[in-house]
């Protein structure tokens, strides 16, 4: 059996399939030889974050087998917005922050599917359109009905649904259309959320051209405890390394739950099935094992195999598993088990650093406003529950008082390390 024909099952496997239009018939064009599909990206944000990750993910293991990509980077939906999923209208957003927005998302893009990967603007076929030719030639083929009955409508019905969102599936299907078109492309994939928007697609090439399409569908990625996957009390985890750190993306992926990492595992990397395997009754050390390869992996497909061992090393030096010390011999960790020394400014160049200024230290800056505007907390109200519950440390200082601040004598040379909970951390040095 060949690449191409394995694409599917492969999918499958990793836990990527909620639903297809036509199962049989899509395995086997697939099975026949290249196909070109398509996701689409609507850039209403300056970055991608994690729960784009999934279909992008997808469209590299599809490429992987054999088929074709089109990442879709929404510059004309963009100019609407998606009902689906939201609980009201998105802001409208400028068409030069589209396209500002557009530009940063792209290497993202290109990073995890591939440098030689199509990437287009839906904007090129919909900012152009007649709306009465549209409306004669497209509108005509959509029931208004059966767009009612889709749960992205009905939801937005009981709070108020605009009708400039209304009009999103009849554009997102006449991308698929146009796709059809200039491409011959024939799937669409994308979250389980849209799986209305993609059968009006498909539905629509059938009426209009007459040929077949598909469309594939992935679960929505919540967590074990039902929490949406890529949320944090501090927001979304993005792919940017500006808005969120790659040290924090990291942790994030190091923290999750237990109950999680296998799944993760199948879904996040491109790590083989059956060196996953081993990992379905892990507990203890070789769960802690599973967490790693996760993070890491994640990382470096992310932002680079380079970066991804950086941030694993500072994860180690400032949790304790690596000894901080300029002497290249080994030695033992807090935990008793041999590790080697490294120089710890270098090792702890990776973490997400603050500078305060010799003004600042002089007058001591709050604790609580540290953990706030390092994004340890949240808020400082936040801030202020973290150490009331005593989950708040200045290098070994335990922080007992909303009132204290830091002083000259906890920054050494290489700064300190404020912890906030047993998870999360952040390096604090001197200008």
């Amino acid at each position: 059996m060949t690449a191409i024909a394995d694409a599917l099952a492969i999918l499958r496997a990793r836990g990527f399939v909620e639903q297809i239009s036509d199962e049989a018939a899509l395995a086997a064009r697939l099975n026949a030889g290249p196909v070109v599909f398509y996701a689409g990206f609507d850039p209403t944000a300056s970055s991608l974050h994690v729960g784009h990750y999934i279909p992008l993910l997808a469209m590299a293991h599809l490429a992987r087998a054999g088929h074709q990509g089109i990442a879709v980077l929404g510059g004309g939906t963009a100019m609407v917005g998606d009902p689906s999923g939201k609980t009201e209208m998105r802001q409208m957003i400028t068409p030069e922050v589209i396209a500002a927005n557009r530009t940063s998302i792209e290497p993202q893009v290109r990073r995890i599917i591939g440098e030689s990967a199509r990437v287009v603007d839906n904007g090129d076929w919909i900012l152009p359109l007649n709306y009465i030719a549209f409306l004669r030639d497209i509108g005509r083929h959509f029931s208004v009905n059966r767009m009612l009955s889709a749960e992205a409508y009905k939801q937005r019905l009981e709070k108020g649904l605009s009708f400039i969102e209304f009009n999103y599936q009849l554009l997102q299907a006449y991308d698929f259309l146009a796709l059809n078109e200039r491409h011959n492309c024939v799937l669409q994939i994308g979250g389980d959320d849209q799986w209305g928007n993609i059968l009006a697609g498909v539905d629509l090439i059938r009426r209009v051209r007459q040929q077949e399409a598909f469309g594939l569908t992935f679960p929505l990625l919540t967590t074990a405890s039902g929490a949406k996957m890529g949320k944090t009390a501090a927001g979304a985890v993005w792919l940017d390394p500006g808005l969120t750190s790659p040290y924090d993306f990291f942790q994030y992926f190091v923290n999750v739950d237990d109950r999680d990492v296998v799944r993760f595992l199948k879904l996040l990397t491109f790590e083989p099935l059956e060196e996953i395997q081993r990992f379905e009754t892990a507990v203890g050390a070789d769960l802690r094992e599973a967490k790693r390869l996760l993070a890491h992996a994640v990382t470096t497909i992310v932002h680079g195999e380079s970066v991804a061992n950086d941030v694993q090393n500072a994860a180690r030096a400032a949790f304790g598993t690596v000894v901080l010390s300029p002497v290249g011999a080994a030695s033992q960790s807090r935990g008793g088990a041999a590790s080697v020394r490294v120089d710890p400014p270098e090792m702890l160049a990776a973490l997400p650093t603050v500078t305060i200024d010799g003004e600042r230290l002089l007058a001591g800056p709050k604790i609580v406003d540290l953990l706030a505007e390092s994004g340890l907390a949240p808020s400082k109200s936040a801030a202020r529950r973290l150490i009331e519950q005593g989950g708040v440390r200045v290098g070994d200082r335990k922080i007992a008082s909303i009132d204290e601040v830091l002083v000259s004598a906890d920054l050494g040379a290489n700064g300190t390390l404020l912890h906030a909970g047993k998870k999360h951390i952040r390096r604090l040095v001197r200008q």
